[in-house]
């Protein structure tokens, strides 16, 4: 393998939210330890692929792209806290922010960032959804209060006769109300760019011939069509899922797994993936 000819393109948000489950805890809590986790996963990278355990391996590397989005700086109101959020001042984007720092000083690495945008309002988890919509059976109960008088004031106190079943559904009903935290809900943001810089760049990187070797860190099928057309311009095109299972046909569009971390212990590799010091990592086929 020549000199400067790898590239590897992560996608960052995908590496930030897998990594805690690689390594310790005590690896990942700090901007400058993520960095460090970054650059270990690269040169492990470098090592399978060259053969060499170089101490200069970023001479064999073209670059490396970290793709990632500009944290959110509107503001919301929380609907179950009852607290104002200021974005742009959280303890996420203070992170992340640091993090962007750091990457900008590490040699041969280039930053790229798309941005987060507000794409629908406050939305309660898909799992605490089911349970809540399963509650409307116990609501049936209280239809035979039937119509009050409009001047609540002068309302009669009323009482209902329930059912041990009724009562016990409407006292669930109550109970599962009453567990939801400020973390059952989430503000609809969603990312935009990031996927598009990283097509963009794996037709660069093969059009101009700058690469003989990408490296994607991903965990999606969003690059297929990218990966499809490094391909078939003879570029080696090589996907690292971090221990993630994949669909099996991906393999059809890539020219091997191969992972830069170790496995978390316990855990079962998807099938195909070998860590990056395994010398028979990656192997493939070439597309149609």
């Amino acid at each position: 393998m020549s000199a400067g000819r790898i590239a590897i393109l992560i996608d960052g948000g995908f590496f930030l939210k897998r990594l805690p489950r690689l390594v310790a805890d005590n690896r990942c809590d700090s901007p400058g330890k993520i960095v460090a986790c970054i650059r270990h996963m690269c040169r492990n990278h470098i090592k399978n692929l060259t053969g060499t355990n170089d101490p200069r391996w970023q001479q064999h590397v073209y670059r490396i792209f970290f793709y990632d989005a500009v944290p959110y700086d509107g503001k919301a109101h929380h609907p179950i806290d009852n607290r104002p959020i200021d974005f742009a001042k959280s303890d996420v984007a203070h992170q992340r922010y640091a993090l962007f720092d750091l990457l900008r000083k590490e040699r041969k690495l280039a930053l790229r960032l798309g941005k987060v945008t507000r794409d629908h309002d406050w939305t309660i988890s898909p799992a605490l959804t089911k349970k809540l919509l399963r509650t409307r059976q116990a609501v049936g109960a209280l239809d035979r209060l039937g119509e009050l008088p409009a001047d609540a004031a002068a309302a009669i106190p009323v009482s209902l006769q329930l059912s041990a079943d009724e009562a016990r559904s409407l006292m669930m009903m109550r109970d599962l109300w009453h567990s939801l935290d400020g973390g059952s809900v989430s503000l609809g943001l969603r990312q935009k760019g990031v996927d598009m810089r990283i097509g963009i760049d794996i037709s660069s990187l093969t059009l101009k011939k700058q690469v003989d070797t990408i490296i994607l860190v991903a965990g999606d099928s969003d690059f297929v069509p990218a990966a499809k057309l490094a391909r078939r311009e003879g570029i080696e095109f090589i996907l690292d899922p971090l221990w993630q299972k994949v669909n099996p046909d991906l393999f059809e569009h890539i020219d091997g797994l191969q992972s830069g971390l170790k496995r978390p212990g316990g855990a079962t590799p998807a099938p195909g993936v070998a860590a990056a010091t395994d010398p028979q990592a990656h192997s493939g086929q070439q597309d149609n």
